[in-house]
């Protein structure tokens, strides 16, 4: 079924459009719920809610842009509202340029196994950050705006996150972190 169809599909409460929209956009969405949320369970639950959600908004696609982009949105809004009740990010931390780290390519070169396995180490204040900015390309005032933070702790959390990414390096003796 073509990506238009499941559209149309879906607008019509067809339940068939319904399966293969959960079939083609489940895999990579349920990505997306684990880079945000630790435990499997949470995440596949939030995997549920955010394509039963866009199933049910359907209608609002307005097909600018992508569509799988426009899942991914409310997927990883799903995951923010659950983070904001279950993990409060208000942290306040001043932070100087001079505190960014040094190897700031390193994610680039690991499996994406890898990655959410050193995600999973991160506190979700860390994690939800790095996150946003480097995986899905939001800026430090649009973080804050989502999290209710400021700009200032939205860099300083990302910038906790590279140094904790680069220790763990360290502890499985990743050979880029030398």
């Amino acid at each position: 079924m073509t990506e238009q169809a499941i559209i149309q599909g879906c607008k019509k409460d067809d339940p068939k459009a319904q399966k293969a929209l959960y079939d083609r956009f489940a895999p990579k969405m349920f990505g997306v719920c684990k880079r945000y949320i630790k435990g499997k369970e949470d995440a596949e639950d939030l995997l549920i809610e955010g394509l039963f959600k866009a199933i049910d908004k359907i209608h609002t696609f307005n097909d600018e842009g992508s569509f799988e982009g426009w899942i991914r949105r409310i997927v990883v809004n799903e995951c923010l509202m659950f983070l904001r009740k279950k993990h409060p990010l208000k942290v306040s931390i001043e932070v100087h340029p001079t505190d960014a780290p040094t190897h700031q390519h390193i994610v680039a070169q690991l499996e994406a196994q890898d990655i959410l396995k050193l995600l999973d180490q991160l506190p979700t204040g860390y994690r939800t950050v790095f996150n946003l900015y480097v995986v899905e390309g939001y800026k430090h005032r649009e973080i804050a705006e989502e999290l209710g933070i400021s700009i200032n702790t939205s860099k300083s959390q990302l910038i906790l996150a590279k140094r904790k990414m680069q220790e763990l390096l360290k502890t499985i003796n990743y050979e880029s972190t030398r």
